[in-house]
């Protein structure tokens, strides 16, 4: 027998199937959450409608719970539009291949931020902490469920739990 060759018969002098590689191990997807104005008030801005667990609560659970999936996660608020718009625009460039966008306010006013989410095309789902159809009339319309995979609205701070669980199903099936 030559030695630069696997000798695959097992005791019994038979030939057993050859050993194939490992699965590649699944690739770490990069996952953007985008909070807009005000929720930096979270917990203390009237908790009978957004609740009181803070943003950074929030923030810490959805990057414990992606880094247990095999994921990072990354999160940004910010009271300025332009901000917002300037992030998407350059989630494009650096891999990321989820976002997870609570507009807040922007919700029913930002055309950039629609824009720029649309120029993109990476997936999103559009996250409310409470539910916008059960307020006042102008909270009706958004100018992102169109563009969304979905939307998850009325849940409190699980909303955000509950769109990052459908994100991490979505990624793990494409």
């Amino acid at each position: 027998m030559r030695r630069d060759r696997l000798d695959t018969r097992d005791g019994l002098g038979q030939t057993s199937p050859p050993l194939s590689a490992p699965p590649p191990a699944p690739r770490m997807a990069k996952l953007l959450v985008l909070h807009g104005p005000n929720l930096n008030l979270l917990g203390t801005r009237e908790p009978e409608v957004y609740g009181r667990t803070t943003l950074a609560e929030i923030d810490a659970d959805l990057a414990r719970r992606a880094r247990s999936a095999g994921h990072d996660l990354t999160c940004l608020q910010s009271n300025a539009e332009h901000v917002l718009v300037d992030r998407v625009q350059a989630a494009r460039a650096d891999g990321t291949d989820f976002l997870l966008v609570n507009p807040a306010g922007f919700t029913h006013t930002s055309v950039a931020l629609r824009d720029a989410l649309a120029a993109v095309a990476l997936p999103f789902i559009e996250v409310h902490l409470s539910n916008p159809h059960a307020r006042e009339p102008f909270r009706h319309t958004s100018f992102f469920s169109d563009l969304a995979v979905g939307t998850v609205a009325g849940f409190g701070a699980d909303s955000y739990r509950y769109a990052l669980e459908a994100a991490l199903a979505r990624l793990d099936n494409h």
